[in-house]
């Protein structure tokens, strides 16, 4: 068999399986097809098919109630309607600072109507980090949450639309626009494909637009593979919708006809009220949300079983030390993991067996997906010898659109990681490349020092970044949040990763901060705590 063939013949089981490819009546399928024939596999076309196909299903639920997959076909007709009253034309930016709710989705789909490339803002940017972007990028019009009106001061932008208040809305509201726009005048599909610009973490500098591809069938296949999502499910994305890993859940949901369940603030015991209250198959999160959840006490956490949770898909960073066990003995067999970029999106994803069997591993890799570690020559290394991250599949971005790329050898990208391979095909990510230190001519990983301390009874959150040391050339430095209550000391620390780890991986220094610094997807930020002035 052809590799064409067998690929065509995994993605038939994969999409079967999931429950996308199924038999519809002569009428649904003649305007299925003619749908995507008109809009392609965008956003636009996917979730008109689904009002083709479940009119009257549940595509969200949020603060404000339900919206079916019907009504949100007619209002985000009238709302890229009014948004091409406003001027917005094919090819233009059009920026979008909400947070998780249907004014997202609608304003997303919409902007995706009119032709126009749409730009996600980080909910958390300070004032000069959007100055910034926006000056880069040079949006037109901007949908953002009243809450960022003082952030959006002194903004060049030539409109403004609000995309939730919790006050009455006002003529330049989304809610507005869709109340006086035409809903049943379907706009003219645009000529060209938009664009969907997501911004890197912005861990190390100013974030980076990143240009995502549309997903298509390969990039729910490869998901599906390892991850067993199904069609009409309910799921809990409480991961930022602006960030990749939200984003790609709000593009499954276009091809599985999942009801969206969001919220537009994170609270741990809300977070399990709402998987409970609406009976939830699926739960899109980054780690430190499952690290909040698990810290809360156990009578809150007894009162939630969630017998009907059947996935729960962790991605952004890594998951720490016994993270994935506590969570799995509490709430079953339900943890996956993802390990990707906003520049390649998902390159590996861990099962429960795979968190079971091997700790610590991003997992094993999906249906036509190539990972492969390369020396500092680009040539490939062998198993259990630990090299650069390279992948490839068919979600890689274009470059980064204020110019400059990740590096490509023979058509894979680096993921700016390094990692190893072990026998049975898994994957495991050792660290940033440019986060390793050398220590007395060792090379450390911070985070397997990271996962270590993690482990200590006590422990909450920890962070290490790489310091300089007169005799070492360089050692670590470790900052550490206890739990409530806990007794840890220093050297309880240090004699920890003594009895796991080499001695050159002892921190020199130990630091205890009531939280660490994180941007809005849960990573840490490295470049404040490594600029702490501290002992």
């Amino acid at each position: 068999m052809s590799t064409r063939a067998r690929d065509a013949a995994v993605s038939l089981k994969t999409l079967s399986a999931a429950g996308i490819v199924r038999p519809y009546g002569p009428r649904t399928l003649v305007g299925i097809v003619g749908a995507l024939r008109k809009w392609g596999t965008t956003p636009a076309g996917g979730f008109k098919s689904l009002a083709l196909r479940m009119p009257d299903g549940v595509a969200i639920i949020d603060e404000r109630g339900q919206v079916t997959f019907g009504e949100l076909h007619r209002r985000t007709n009238a709302l890229a309607n009014a948004l091409a009253a406003r001027g917005v034309r094919e090819g233009d930016g059009v920026a979008v600072m909400c947070r998780n709710h249907r004014g997202f989705i609608e304003a997303s789909i919409a902007i995706n109507k009119v032709g126009a490339d749409v730009l996600y803002l980080n909910t958390a940017f300070a004032g000069p980090q959007l100055k910034d972007v926006v000056a880069r990028e040079k949006p037109r019009v901007v949908v953002y949450d009243e809450e960022f009106e003082g952030l959006l001061e002194g903004v060049e932008i030539e409109h403004r639309v609000i995309g939730w208040t919790d006050g009455d809305p006002g003529p330049d509201s989304v809610e507005e626009l869709i109340r006086t726009a035409s809903s049943f005048e379907e706009p003219t599909p645009p000529t060209r494909t938009p664009r969907t610009i997501i911004l890197t973490s912005g861990t190390t500098g100013t974030p980076k637009g990143a240009p995502r591809p549309q997903a298509g069938i390969p990039a729910a296949v490869a998901l599906l593979s390892r991850m067993p999502l199904k069609a009409g499910w309910t799921c809990h994305i409480a991961a930022p919708l602006f960030h990749t890993w939200g984003f790609a859940h709000y593009q499954a949901a276009m091809l599985l006809g999942t009801t969206m369940v969001l919220t537009r603030k994170f609270e741990p015991e809300n977070a399990l009220r709402l998987l409970a209250e609406h009976d939830c198959d699926s739960f899109v999160v980054i780690p430190v949300m499952l690290q909040r959840i698990l810290a809360l006490p156990d009578e809150t956490l007894d009162k939630y079983p969630l017998p009907s949770l059947q996935a729960v898909a962790s991605s952004g960073s890594a998951l720490p030390g016994d993270l994935p066990e506590q969570w799995m003995d509490r709430f079953g067999d339900n943890l996956y993991s993802i390990y990707g970029s906003t520049e390649v999106a998902w390159a590996s994803i861990a099962t429960p067996q795979d968190l079971r069997e091997a700790p610590g591993t991003a997992g094993g890799i999906p249906h036509a997906t190539v990972v492969k570690i390369l020396d500092a020559d680009g040539k490939e290394l062998p198993v259990g010898e630990s090299g650069r991250i390279f992948v490839g599949n068919d979600l890689q971005f274009e470059g980064y659109t204020g110019g400059g790329h990740k590096e490509i050898i023979d058509g894979l990208m680096s993921t700016g990681d390094v990692g190893r391979f072990d026998s049975e095909g898994r994957l495991y990510v050792e660290g940033r490349d440019d986060e390793m230190i050398v220590s007395g001519g060792e090379n450390v990983f911070p985070k397997e020092v990271e996962d270590c301390i993690s482990t200590l009874d006590g422990v909450a959150d920890v962070a290490a970044v790489g310091v300089d040391d007169d005799d070492y050339g360089k050692r670590l430095r470790a900052f550490v949040v206890f739990a409530d209550g806990a007794e840890v000391s220093e050297e309880d620390i240090r004699n920890h990763v003594k009895s796991n780890l080499a001695r050159y991986k002892v921190p020199r220094d130990i630091v205890v901060l009531e939280e660490l610094p994180r941007n809005a997807t849960g990573k840490v930020l490295k470049r404040e705590l490594a600029q702490m002035d501290t002992p």
